[in-house]
């Protein structure tokens, strides 16, 4: 019996305008409380965004936010991650020595953290991410930990600047979940492993659990579930590592999938 749903949101429940049908997701929901299924948004989305995109419902569902450093529900964290305040700068200074390029969003506790030199149309893309942004001249000023440091190229030259990054593979977990993004977080902080931590806090198997998901980044949440679902437009080596192939994000095919599939569990 599925105990536990989760999802990937870009790229998987969320439509290419960031969106969803929300009438949908209401029956969805509606079915997921009346079988006692927990639902959880899988993201690298900062919690306060998410909370917005999901309204009345946030304070219903589990957030697995800020590239899975942080678990919060019903307003409260119940779990957060951080990479030290020094490692992280130093890790800035790399990037940015890297490319003059690629935009760097240092998350802290406080917000995301960015130059305020960058132009309007890349502040406007940080802001589909992010709800909570503070602006500095410089990002080495920041004095607090991070919660993750995230690049975003609109070039796609992500992959390349990852290969500048060798030095801190033993003090940091990093993926290029598409040509566009890195996120890095603190060591072994990945989607899998913070859901085992969700999984675990609310006594649900791998077994019992549903994942959703297309990008590189979602490889380890699905291998955290039997009922693993990839995207149609999810990248192969994702699509790989699932049990069973959804439709398109597009199509509202997460919506769709875990209505059909409680409808028949409810049998």
């Amino acid at each position: 019996m599925i105990k536990l749903i989760i999802t990937d949101l870009d790229g998987s429940f969320l439509n290419s305008q960031g969106d969803y049908d929300r009438r949908l997701f209401n029956q969805v929901y509606e079915l997921m409380a009346a079988q006692g299924v927990h639902f959880a948004a899988c993201t690298g989305k900062q919690c306060d965004r998410v909370e917005e995109l999901f309204g009345k419902y946030s304070e219903k569902i589990w957030i697995v936010g800020d590239s899975a450093t942080t678990i919060k529900y019903n307003g409260e964290f119940i779990y957060r991650s951080f990479i030290n305040n020094e490692l992280g700068r130093r890790i800035i200074k790399t990037l940015e020595q890297a490319s003059t390029d690629h935009v760097i969003i240092a998350c802290t506790e406080k917000g995301a953290v960015i130059k305020s030199n960058l132009p309007t149309h890349l502040k406007q893309k940080v802001r589909g991410s992010y709800t909570t942004i503070i602006e500095v001249n410089d990002l080495n000023s920041v004095s607090d930990d991070f919660i993750k440091i995230t690049v975003y190229d609109e070039t796609g030259q992500c992959p390349k600047t990852r290969s500048c990054l060798t030095d801190y593979e033993k003090d940091v977990y990093m993926v290029v979940s598409e040509d566009a993004w890195i996120d890095i977080t603190d060591y072994d902080v990945h989607k899998g492993n913070t859901i085992k931590k969700l999984q675990q806090l609310l006594k649900v198997t791998p077994h019992e659990t549903m994942a959703f998901g297309d990008g590189y980044n979602d490889i380890e949440l699905l291998e955290q579930a039997e009922y693993s679902f990839a995207m149609r437009n999810a990248f192969d080596q994702t699509k790989a590592v699932a049990n069973f192939i959804t439709g398109y994000n597009d199509d509202n095919a997460v919506s769709n999938t875990i209505r059909q599939i409680l409808a028949l569990q409810a049998k």
